[in-house]
C-alpha cells in the first residue's frame, strides 16, 4: 500500500523563529467572550492529575520559512535548457490525522440497509491530500474487533471491520491503535483487530498493539532513508492487559520507552513518536506532556505527533544546546467525531489538523526536516445515511457551518470560530 510522489506546501529553505503566545485554558472561569477558548475545560478521569502547573500564558515556538534565490544553489556552470533536469534530491512525505472517534451518531451514519457498514462519506473530501504522501498515519481511537462483540460507542467503542476497510481505501498507510480505548473489548478485541490487519492488508503496518513480545520495530526506508515509527498510550482506562498478553498495548513506561528509542536511534535515521497523551479539551500542553516531550528530546526523538486530547494544541520545534531539534506536534484533535455533549467549547472539538512533514538530507546527509505544517480540517454533520464528513477548513464557510448539526449543541459553532481558533493555537502556521 505505499505510494511514492506527494506534494505539500512551500519548500523550506532556512528557519526564522515566530513566537505564537496562547491563552491557558485551565480553571473554571469562562473565557469573557465569544473565542474558542470560552468555556471551562473537561479532563479526563483517566488522565494523570495536573497538580502544580501554573494556568495563564503560554509561548510556543513555530517556524516559518523565507524564499530564496535559487540562483543562490546553483554553480558557476549550471544552465537550464528544456532537454536539462536536475537530479531529484531524497525525499519522504509524510501526513498524520487525529482520532477517528466513532461515536454512535457517526456509527448510525455509516449503517446500511443490509446491517453493514461504510464510511467513505467521511473521507471524500480529503482522501486526495491523504493519498497523496509516501506515507500517511492515523489515530484509531477505537478498537476494531468486529460485530461479533457488538458495536458500541462511548464510553466503551467498538467498530465494525469495514472501519479498517475504508481507512485503507482512503490511503492511511499505518494505523496507531495504543490508545486508552484499546482494551474497551479486553483481549477479544485486540486479538480481533490483530487477525482482520493481518488477514486482509498484511502490508498495512500497525502500530501499538501486539500478538507476540517479539514485534520487530517499523522502520520505513526511501531513497536510503530509514524512519522509525513508536506508539504508546498513557492509559487504557483502568482495565488490565491480559495477563497472558502484557505486551499487547504499548504503555508510556519511562524504561521500557526510553530503551526502544534508544534503540530505534541506533538502527535508523529518524525517529517518530506517537504519544496518546495529555489532558482532554485543553488547548495547551500539560505538565504530563511536558514531562514526556522532554525524556523524548534527551533520547534523540525527531518528530512527536500527539492524539487523546480531542481538541488541537500548539505546534513547537525545540532545539537543544548541542543543536539537536524536535518537532512536536502536541495535539492533532479530531478528525471525526459527534459528541453527545452540549455547551460553550464543545465547537472545539470539531476542528482538526493534518499534518504535514518533509524529510529530506542536509549537507552532512543527516535525515532532517525540510519542511512541515498543518491543515485545518472540520467536521461536518448532518442528518441521515453518510451525514458525516470531513472537509479542509479551506473548503468551509458561513453557509455550511449553519448547517453543521454540532450548532444544536453548541451555538458559538460557526466558520469564523473555527478560523479564530486555528489562529490561536496555530498562528500563521496553518493552511
Amino acid at each position: 500500500m505505499k505510494r511514492f510522489g506527494g506534494m505539500f506546501s512551500r519548500e523550506f529553505i532556512c528557519l526564522t523563529a515566530l513566537t505564537l503566545t496562547l491563552s491557558g485554558c485551565g480553571g473554571n472561569t469562562p473565557h469573557p467572550d465569544s473565542s474558542p477558548l470560552q468555556g471551562e475545560p473537561i479532563s479526563s478521569q483517566w488522565s494523570e492529575p495536573d497538580t502544580g502547573e501554573e494556568t495563564g500564558e503560554k509561548t510556543v515556538e513555530a517556524a516559518t520559512e523565507a524564499d530564496t534565490d535559487l540562483s543562490d544553489h546553483l554553480s558557476d556552470n549550471t544552465s537550464f535548457s528544456p532537454t536539462s533536469e536536475e537530479p531529484a534530491k531524497p525525499r519522504i512525505t509524510l501526513l498524520m490525522v487525529g482520532d477517528i472517534l466513532l461515536h454512535t451518531p457517526v456509527e448510525k451514519s455509516a449503517l446500511r440497509e443490509d446491517g453493514s457498514y461504510s464510511y467513505d462519506a467521511i473521507f471524500a473530501d480529503t482522501k486526495e491530500m491523504i493519498s497523496a504522501a509516501d506515507l500517511a498515519l492515523v489515530n484509531q481511537e477505537v478498537i476494531i474487533g468486529g460485530k461479533e462483540l457488538g458495536i458500541s460507542g462511548y464510553p466503551a467503542f467498538n467498530a465494525p471491520y469495514e472501519i479498517g476497510d475504508d481507512l485503507v481505501e482512503a490511503g492511511f498507510d499505518v494505523i496507531c491503535h495504543a490508545t486508552n480505548h484499546a482494551l474497551d473489548k479486553g483481549k477479544s478485541g485486540v486479538v480481533n483487530c490483530l487477525n482482520f490487519w493481518e488477514e486482509n492488508y498484511p502490508d498495512i503496518q500497525i502500530l501499538g498493539l501486539h500478538d507476540s513480545p517479539d514485534d520487530e520495530l517499523y522502520i520505513y526506508e526511501k531513497d536510503g532513508m530509514k524512519i522509525a515509527f513508536l506508539n504508546y498510550t498513557y492509559s487504557t482506562n483502568g482495565v488490565a492487559l491480559p495477563e497472558d498478553m502484557p505486551f499487547a498495548v504499548d504503555m508510556m513506561n519511562q524504561k521500557k520507552v526510553t530503551a526502544d528509542i534508544q534503540y530505534a536511534e541506533s538502527v535508523a535515521d529518524f525517529t517518530i513518536v506517537c504519544p496518546h497523551w495529555g489532558t482532554e479539551y485543553r488547548l495547551t500542553p500539560d505538565s504530563y506532556q511536558e514531562k514526556w516531550t522532554k525524556l523524548f528530546m534527551e533520547n534523540g526523538v525527531d518528530l512527536v505527533l500527539g492524539t487523546h486530547p480531542h481538541v488541537i494544541e500548539p505546534i513547537e520545534l525545540r532545539t537543544d544546546e548541542e543543536g539537536h531539534s524536535m518537532l512536536v506536534y502536541y495535539s492533532l484533535g479530531n478528525f471525526v467525531n459527534w459528541t453527545s455533549s452540549s455547551g460553550d467549547g464543545i465547537s472545539n472539538r470539531m476542528v482538526g489538523g493534518m499534518a504535514h512533514i518533509t524529510l529530506g538530507r542536509d549537507s552532512d546527509e543527516n535525515v532532517i526536516i525540510s519542511d512541515y505544517g498543518i491543515t485545518a480540517l472540520v467536521c461536518h454533520l448532518t442528518d441521515g445515511q453518510d451525514g458525516v464528513t470531513v472537509k479542509p477548513l479551506s473548503a468551509y464557510n458561513e453557509e455550511l457551518a449553519a448547517e453543521n448539526r454540532i450548532k444544536s449543541q453548541d451555538p458559538n459553532f460557526s466558520y469564523a470560530y473555527c478560523v479564530d481558533l486555528c489562529d490561536q493555537v496555530w498562528g500563521e502556521l496553518w493552511d
